[in-house]
């Protein structure tokens, strides 16, 4: 079983959420962690959907749900962990693995605006991973002045994080299957090329802005179960290697191996024929829309775990939980 987080992730995070824990538990002699300090960690899950340049559905392509291909919907799975200074507030860490895709064939061809994004005939896949911090909040707790603790808490949160992804594209074989090739190193655009000096390289790691709503039901004094939707903000066009316009394939020789130029010429422009009749597209012809970056989202369960010491009703059975030797 491959773990959720690659191994260059996975060990800085764990750290940073040990640190966060016992920052925490260093606070222990002075405030009750079950009554004023609370310390949570769980785990997430659930389905993210892409919103790029690619795949869609009928009609001019949109930057949100309309587009949405339910088909190349893919499971997230992640962990975090909240320090709870206030009933109010929160701040969050979390460490997240998914998959996103998008496909061109797969789009109804009932209409004109949609057949061209057909007939582009583009396709990308990629693994993903993320590592953010949040800030929550939960307005009903903020004016809440009986000292009740519902069980039902409608949250909001927003944040800043990074995350790391890398396209890859298909050919299809002889034989009939795809063959699966990275994008980035292949300059599909002109990315870095001199001929094309407004198509700057792209990073594989880059920031976004986490955000979103949710809400948690509290099952238990330790135990709570809830649902979020977590939407990414993002500050690039790349995520499916598809942005502004085609280029001359005659480039790709330029600045690429024979092989690479190769596989190059074959997946930058993969058009069939469906709305005129062209096999490929001449160079400087939209290739994507650069005016909308692209986004993901996904809506997830969670399940928390309260952590720390546990205040009962008399203040005095108190429990210390130690963070665990991770490595």
């Amino acid at each position: 079983m491959k773990p959720f987080l690659p191994a260059n992730v996975r060990k800085p995070m764990l750290t940073l959420l040990c640190m966060v824990f016992l920052y925490c538990t260093g606070f222990s002699q002075h405030i009750i962690f079950g009554n004023k300090f609370k310390v949570e960690a769980g785990l997430n899950f659930g389905p993210t959907f892409f919103l790029g340049d690619l795949g869609g559905n009928q009609g001019k392509g949109t930057p949100f749900l309309k587009d949405i291909n339910l088909e190349l919907t893919k499971m997230m799975k992640g962990a975090f962990i909240s320090v709870y200074p206030a009933d109010w507030i929160g701040l969050r860490v979390a460490g997240q693995y998914t998959y996103v895709a998008g496909e061109d064939n797969i789009i109804n061809t009932t209409g004109v605006d949609e057949s061209w994004r057909k007939q582009r005939n583009l396709d990308f896949r990629s693994k993903m991973w993320e590592v953010y911090a949040a800030l929550e909040l939960y307005p009903t707790l903020m004016f809440n002045r009986d000292g009740n603790d519902p069980r039902l808490k409608p949250y909001g949160f927003i944040g800043g994080g990074i995350f790391h992804f890398n396209p890859e594209g298909s050919i299809k074989a002889s034989s009939g299957g795809k063959g699966w090739y990275e994008l980035h190193p292949l300059r599909t655009e002109g990315q870095g090329m001199a001929e094309y000096p407004d198509k700057k390289p792209y990073s594989l790691t880059q920031f976004n802005v986490p955000m979103g709503v949710g809400i948690k039901y509290q099952l238990s004094e330790r135990v709570n179960l809830g649902t979020e939707l977590l939407y990414r903000k993002t500050f690039t066009d790349y995520i499916d290697d598809v942005s502004t316009t085609y280029i001359d394939p005659y480039y790709f020789d330029q600045y690429l191996s024979p092989a690479d130029a190769l596989t190059a010429r074959k997946i930058h422009d993969k058009t069939v024929s469906i709305v005129t009749n062209v096999t490929r597209y001449q160079p400087g012809t939209q290739r994507g829309n650069s005016q909308n970056m692209d986004a993901y989202f996904s809506t997830v369960v969670k399940l928390g775990v309260r952590l720390g010491f546990i205040d009962n009703e008399n203040n005095r059975a108190r429990r210390q939980t130690r963070c665990p030797l991770l490595y």
